[in-house]
Parts: C-alpha cells; structure tokens; sequence
C-alpha cells in the first residue's frame, strides 16, 4: 500500500506516521507526507522519515495533491486547521484548509484512481449535548466556524460516496491527548502554565465536559477503519473517559503534587459547547477497544512535556 498522508506534521498525522515508519502497522510500502508546515506543523515530529518523503506544501494546491496522488493508492487526510479559538478570531484559514483542502484532495483521488480515503473528523460537528452520547446517525449542529468547517468537509466526502460510489470513510474522534501536541490545546496549555509556577487559565465555571482520547487509541482506530472499514460509512472513535475542565486541571495538579489554588477561571469562549460524547459501538464491531489508562497516559504526557522544553519554540 501506496498511502499518502495530509497534515502528516502535525500531532495526530505525526503520531500515525510514525507507526507505520516503526512497523506498529503493517502493509505499507511506502509512506509520504504532505504538510504545509503552519504553527501547529512541526518537521521535527517525523525524525525517521526521509526528506525525499516529506511534501511541504498545501492541501490547497491543487496541481500538487494531484501530482502526489498519482503516485498513491490511499490517503488518509489529516490536514486541517483545528484551533476552536482561532476559528472564533477568524474563520477564513479553516475555510480554505478543511473545505477547499479537502475538496482538493477528494478531485485528485478521483481523478487519478486512488482506492481509498479515509477522511479524519472530529466529534464537534455533533454539537454540544447535555446527556447521553451521539452515534452516526445522530444530526450534526456545529457551533463553532471550526466545526462548521469540519461538518461541511464531511458532507462534501459523504457526497463523493453517493454521487460517485467512491471509496470514502470518515472518523469522527473525541478529544484527544498525548506526545507532540501543539501547545495551544488545553491539556498542554495547563501542563506548560503549571509547570512554569503559572496559574491554569480554565474557561468560564470548568464545568464543561469533554471525552478524553489518547492519540495512540485513536491512530490505532484509524488503522482499523483502513484495514476493515466500509466505503461510505462514518466511525465515532471515543473512550468513555469523561473530565470537566475543572477535574482535569486537578488532576495534572494532584500528579504534579503542586497546590490546588494554581487555576484562575478566565472569560469564557464565545459560543462554548457544553459536553460532547460519542457512542462508538459501530467501530467495536471491526475490533476497537481503547487500551489506554487516561492517568498512566496523562503521567507519561506531562513527563514528555516536562523533558522536552525545547520542543515548544520550535512549534511555535
């Protein structure tokens, strides 16, 4: 297998990449990149991968992805702009990058014959709900420019399934956490605060709630979906490991051992979404189980953090 991987710099793409370089998964001949090296893209994620490999460049740029995928039998489509807040500031890069990026990506895969594609969403295009959890079929109600972007993407690859019956597979995953990721996100934004003697700046009440995913669950998700999904279908990729805001940011300070009185409620983000939760049990079916411990997990990525300062500069 042949595949071609968008957004293969950043935190998900990177740690996908980097298991398919070090044998986790098999069937691949060959692996390249395509990234366009914005903030949250990092070249130095993907030590192993040669520069012959490894694309700079945009998502955007049609003649490039076509070029690229003439070359391949899969991709897996990574790349997006994914920052909530940054969409809220200015929504313009999230339309360019997750609605013509992916529509780029969807006319060179059919134009050049490629097999298969699997589109990675995120669980926000549900909206926020108040109990239960969403499956599949559940409607979508996107409250942010960010995840009306994504809802939009993922219409636009359904409809390349039912206009053109192309092999096409979207994953929808929960919150994810781990390794590499950019420190804007809110688990790195309060491990970098408090291990820095700073307060952890907590949205609002900290009452909302998210459903936490290691990045290693989450990859091996994807595989799965590769290797046994069916073309058309949606999989939600969740773990069940629910924390607040406030209970998050209490419990990297219970493993830090530092004083509970480091976090500082700020303004709220505007149109904040309450709680999200994803019914997986569809993926179950092609044999998904999350493996991770959310705390030993949580240990290991505040301990990376810790051990790697310098990797913050060189993202930024």
């Amino acid at each position: 297998m042949k595949v071609l991987v968008t957004g293969g710099a950043g935190f998900i793409g990177s740690n996908f990449v980097r298991r398919i370089i070090d044998g986790t998964y098999t069937g691949f001949s060959k692996v390249t990149v395509l990234d366009n090296l914005t903030y949250a893209g990092n070249r130095a994620n993907l030590p192993l991968l040669s520069n012959s490999d490894f694309i700079l460049g945009d998502v955007c740029n049609s003649e490039l992805v076509s070029e690229l995928l003439s070359r391949h039998d899969t991709v897996i489509n990574f790349a997006a702009e994914s920052h909530v807040d940054r969409s809220i500031s200015s929504a313009q890069a999230f339309v360019e990058t997750n609605l013509s990026g992916t529509h780029n990506v969807l006319e060179a895969f059919m134009a050049n014959n490629v097999k298969t594609l699997i589109h990675v969403s995120t669980d926000e295009v549900y909206g926020s709900i108040q109990k239960g959890s969403v499956d599949e079929l559940s409607n979508l109600n996107p409250n942010s420019p960010y995840s009306a972007s994504k809802a939009g993407s993922d219409f636009l690859v359904k409809s390349f399934f039912t206009t053109h019956k192309a092999d096409v597979r979207i994953t929808r995953c929960s919150n994810n956490f781990g390794r590499f990721q950019f420190p804007e996100k809110v688990i790195p934004v309060f491990i970098n605060a408090l291990l820095n003697g700073k307060k952890a700046p907590i949205y609002g009440n900290g009452e909302n709630v998210r459903e936490w995913l290691h990045v290693s669950d989450h990859c091996r998700a994807i595989q799965l979906v590769l290797e046994k999904g069916v073309s058309g279908e949606i999989y939600n990729i969740g773990s069940g490991h629910f924390l607040s805001n406030i209970q998050l940011a209490n419990k990297i300070i219970e493993i830090l051992g530092i004083s509970d009185s480091l976090v500082q409620f700020v303004t709220d983000r505007k149109g904040h979404d309450y709680r999200y939760a994803v019914n997986y049990e569809k993926i179950k079916k092609l044999g998904y189980k999350p493996l991770g411990d959310f705390s030993t997990d949580l240990i290991d990525t505040i301990n990376w953090y810790r051990n790697n300062p310098n990797w913050w500069p060189s993202s930024d």
